[in-house]
């Protein structure tokens, strides 16, 4: 299957909107043959998630019974991590998390949005579980190399036309990291410009988390610490860091 079964489908598809003089037996076998392709595609991604789980019980679940037994009576995470969609940066995988260590939020770019009860609600009830009922000790918002959505922020043109149905108005959320690096840094390359925002993007994030009140609390109450972080899978590098934020308790008038 792979690259030979993609292109076969396209020729065929190809050859069936070129042709349209073909014979009706003809154009019949070769959307059956079409068919006969698609469905051993699904069947080969259907065959790969099974034999996963498949190893996954056999190596994981019934080696460490006693884990998995604690953790069907609730879970008590320590970490809330903020992480990019993105394959190649699996944050358990990364960092070795093993299950119920960590309550993820995975979204295009690691943002965070600010506190708004009309909008991005989901990762507003994502963070609201993760601090109230999970009481989580850290959040951790984790940047990464060659993130297209920060490519995607950084190349939003000035005007602020679009050219997406979600992408553009969900990376704008750290349109002032771009704002900042390229007033900063505005005689380096694009590529060097992104490798800068994935990083100012993560502080943008941590900053709005202080616009959440629970969050706030928390952290007056030194019961939660934020931490930005950056994986570098170029060259196998992990930055983590901590913002001082000074947070005052708020005065009663």
């Amino acid at each position: 299957m792979g690259s030979e079964y993609e292109e076969a489908i396209a020729a065929l598809s190809k050859l069936l909107s070129e042709k349209a003089d073909l014979g009706s037996v003809a154009a019949s076998k070769i959307k059956q043959i079409t068919a006969d392709l698609e469905a051993a595609g699904s069947s080969d991604a259907d065959n790969r998630i099974k034999t996963g789980f498949t190893h996954f019980k056999t190596e994981k679940f019934d080696k460490k019974s006693e884990l998995y037994g604690t953790l069907a009576k609730g879970q008590r995470p320590k970490y809330m991590v903020f992480a990019c969609s993105d394959s190649r940066v699996c944050p358990s995988h990364i960092l070795d998390f093993q299950p119920g260590e960590a309550f993820m939020a995975r979204n295009i770019a690691s943002m965070v949005p600010t506190y708004d009860k009309k909008k991005y609600t989901g990762a507003g009830a994502a963070i609201e579980y993760a601090v109230l009922h999970l009481k989580v000790k850290n959040i951790v918002v984790i940047g990464h190399s060659c993130c297209g959505g920060i490519k995607g922020l950084m190349s939003i043109p000035d005007d602020g036309t679009t050219a997406s149905d979600f992408i553009e108005e969900w990376v704008s959320i750290c349109v002032s990291a771009k704002t900042k690096v390229k007033s900063e840094f505005h005689e380096m390359s694009f590529q060097e410009l992104c490798d800068h925002c994935e990083k100012e993007s993560v502080n943008v994030s941590l900053g709005n988390l202080l616009t959440y009140p629970f969050v706030r609390e928390a952290l007056v109450k030194k019961t939660l610490t934020l931490k930005g972080a950056h994986y570098d899978f170029v060259n196998g590098k992990f930055d983590l860091w901590n913002l001082n934020f000074q947070i005052a308790p708020t005065l009663a008038l």
